[in-house]
């Protein structure tokens, strides 16, 4: 694994460069044990990061994995993160803000499920400018398959 260079910013302000991200996760069955991976990617320095839990969901991992990405950001950045869950995508993008306004409430007036990893991926997020892309999965995205096997290692190793 390759170490990733410090990211620096005046405190306050945002870096002007870009920190590019991968995002995935997976349940294997769905649910059961589950991985998630990420790479984060600035002025040509990898890191890769990569978890798992022995029982838990798709939409879990999906969102464990840009949580714990953004949180591995030592300073506020512009971050452009590429997911392929549009079930996160949707959630930070269009969702949420109905969600917060309705007290963690679906439209349908259900409780919102992965409440604890939304209220976690959303702060993590809010230090920094985060532009959010949704990529097709297993469609040959070089970048998004090396994550994809990071969270199946990491689902294995279980």
């Amino acid at each position: 694994m390759a170490s990733q260079e410090q990211v620096t910013a005046t405190p306050g302000s945002v870096a002007s460069e870009v920190v590019e991200i991968w995002t995935d996760g997976g349940a294997k069955p769905n649910p059961g044990p589950g991985g998630w991976g990420a790479i984060l990617r600035f002025r040509g320095i990898e890191r890769e990061l990569s978890g798992g839990e022995r029982a838990t969901t798709n939409n879990r991992m999906e969102l464990t994995a840009a949580a714990e990405a953004l949180e591995a950001l030592k300073r506020p950045c512009r971050v452009t993160l590429h997911t392929d869950s549009e079930y996160v995508k949707n959630g930070v993008t269009r969702w949420h803000e109905g969600w917060v306004r309705k007290n963690w409430r679906s439209s349908a007036g259900d409780p919102v499920k992965n409440v604890d990893l939304w209220q976690r991926l959303l702060a993590a997020a809010a230090k920094h400018r985060v532009e959010w892309r949704w990529v097709r999965g297993h469609a040959g995205n070089a970048m998004n398959e090396r994550a994809d096997e990071l969270a199946t290692r990491a689902r294995e190793a279980l």
